[in-house]
């Protein structure tokens, strides 16, 4: 197999900070007897959220930022806020008295922003934690009275939670802008939970509001009867953090809870200096099933990424004197579906001559694993695609999707003497593995028994065995999905049981095709299973990469590899578990 040479392709609207060298063990460290001479140099992208994510606020009130303003060490003037604590949509005034009369004044309100920042490799992207920023905006304008008093008339936006500094700033946008008087307002949170009622598998739609911009405020757990399901952020919403988890258990009341975490519940919070992230609780009231929910896919929202980044494409690869361009009827598309390559302006080696010529198809992808990752961990290299004739110059193909890693690759076209003509991009997408009968028909998707034998053909699908939804108590059982990529945003899912975090799956080694045994436990009746994104921190490992290695409940519109162009679904089962 020829090996592909990799390169990072970045554009439009991104910020990027000065690389860095993160060494994660010193040069000659010895684990298991192995030495570790390794360090990996990062590039730190601070993400720009993509346009067109559900749930995003709007920068609250008018949305302008504020021109640049002194404050002096003490006020002339009052501002009183009333009240001073409330919700999203409360309503609160404002008072000033004793200012300047017959003025106008600019008032303002501190908020911040948040975001990700995501290490972006040629032959890889890593995760590498959020970011904050500090940003005041105009609140609005008031005209003081002959005694130096306004009132104005507020209500709360959809903002971060916690205390909002606001401020009456004379001569606004002038060179001697200066604050004359401050009030604050507090945001605190709510948990909403819809419906409060339905069988095993019904969707159950959380929101939690104001969450904070900093990283002991900044996230959230969810618990189901005390079992933890997974984080919740709302970096890109504005503090709003919103998820879908489903019902589960027995006929009969369930508990949900909503709290302050790094992935897992603060549990004392109200001891803490973050007194107002208080958290919230619901309940559930779990009828009679209707059945065993069929599996289905939650995909994310599908917007504009605001990185491109298609981590085994390298244009400098491309012959320099090809013209050649190469288009794909469809961008996307899960393991084995077929896409047809149209390619145009190809013409003989080092002529004009449009080309009558066979041309191989090739799969860039790579090959290797995470596990104990020291020095190479994985290889680049190409799958045949097979070969296509063009003719005068345009050569049209139907290929089918190689069953391999999920994720950006590229499909290159290459001609006799080994130079690539041209290269397209395919993302592929994670999909369920069918299982199916003697006959061919299928019997069951992603859902099947467990086949521990360690023969070969049994160790080629990761020990699945005879697809079906039933189960005897305590029987094990796989379930089976294809296209899991290899990045830090895509090589892993984890597994929630009936809303409990057991584990996670990780498809890299095994060309993306991902097997997870576990038991059929919680006594007869249906069970569910939800496999979420996660945030992978582990071969390499940074610092200050939070939420990691959990199950990421928000990853529909919060999750950092939406601005890369990567689209990780959540994939949900059920089973039938009886005596």
């Amino acid at each position: 197999m020829t090996r592909i040479p990799l390169k990072r392709i970045l554009n439009r609207r991104v910020t990027q900070v000065a690389a860095v060298v993160v060494t994660t063990l010193a040069a000659g460290t010895t684990i298991g007897g192995a030495s570790v001479t390794t360090s990996y140099t990062t590039n730190p992208i601070v993400l720009t959220q993509p346009a067109g994510l559900t749930g995003t606020a709007p920068v609250p009130f008018t949305g302008v930022t504020s021109s640049a303003f002194s404050v002096a060490s003490s006020f002339s003037g009052t501002l009183n806020v009333t009240p001073n604590v409330g919700l999203s949509g409360d309503h609160f005034s404002i008072v000033g008295s004793g200012l300047p009369a017959n003025t106008s004044l600019q008032l303002t309100w501190g908020t911040s922003k948040a975001t990700w920042v995501a290490d972006v490799e040629p032959n890889t992207v890593n995760y590498l934690g959020d970011s904050y920023t500090k940003q005041t905006v105009n609140l609005a304008t008031v005209t003081t009275d002959g005694s130096g008093a306004f009132t104005y008339a507020a209500v709360a936006p959809v903002d971060w939670g916690g205390t909002h500094d606001i401020y009456a700033v004379q001569n606004a946008g002038a060179g001697n802008a200066t604050a004359v008087a401050h009030g604050g307002y507090e945001l605190t949170r709510r948990v909403i939970v819809t419906p409060t009622h339905g069988p095993v598998g019904t969707p159950i739609h959380i929101t939690y509001t104001s969450l904070g911009a900093s990283l002991y405020a900044g996230g959230a757990s969810v618990l189901y009867d005390n079992h933890y399901a997974g984080a919740m952020m709302g970096h890109w919403t504005r503090g709003t953090a919103t998820t879908i988890i489903r019902a589960s258990g027995a006929v009969g009341t369930h508990f949900i809870q909503v709290g302050d975490a790094i992935s897992n519940l603060y549990m004392n919070i109200i001891q803490s200096p973050l007194a107002y992230v208080n958290g919230g609780s619901a309940t559930f009231t779990v009828t009679p099933s209707k059945g065993i929910p069929a599996p289905y896919i939650t995909w994310p929202d599908n917007v504009t990424p605001t990185v491109n980044q298609f981590t085994t494409g390298d244009n400098t690869a491309i012959d320099s004197s090809s013209n050649a361009v190469a288009t794909l009827s469809k961008s996307a598309g899960p393991v084995l579906s077929s896409v047809k390559v149209h390619v145009t302006n190809l013409t003989d080696s080092g002529t004009t001559t449009p080309s009558n010529g066979t041309y191989s198809l090739g799969w860039a992808t790579v090959a290797g694993s995470r596990v104990n990752c020291t020095s190479t961990c994985w290889n680049a290299l190409t799958l045949p695609l097979g070969t296509a004739t063009a003719v005068n110059g345009t050569l049209d193909a139907n290929i089918t999707i190689p069953n391999h890693l999920g994720g950006f690759h590229v499909i290159e076209v290459v001609d006799a003497s080994k130079n690539i003509e041209a290269e397209v991009p395919f993302y592929v997408q994670e999909s369920i593995m069918p299982f199916k009968n003697s006959a061919g028909k299928v019997i069951s998707l992603g859902v099947a028994t467990a086949n521990d034998s360690t023969d070969p053909a049994a160790l080629a699908v990761g020990q699945s065995g005879t697809g079906t939804y039933t189960f005897k108590e305590n029987q094990e059982f796989t379930i089976s999905i294809l296209g899991v990529g290899w990045t830090q945003f895509d090589n892993t899912l984890g597994v929630d049981y009936d809303n409990n975090y057991v584990g996670y799956g990780c498809g890299f080694n095994s060309n993306g095709y991902m097997v997870v045994h576990m038991y059929a436990t919680g006594g007869p009746g249906i069970h569910i299973i939800d496999l979420h994104p996660m945030l992978y921190t582990m071969s390499p490992s940074f610092v200050n990469t939070p939420y990691g290695m959990v199950p990421n409940l928000t990853s529909g519109n919060d999750y950092p590899a939406l601005a890369l162009g990567y689209q990780v679904p959540t994939i949900h089962f059920a089973i039938n578990v009886v005596k």
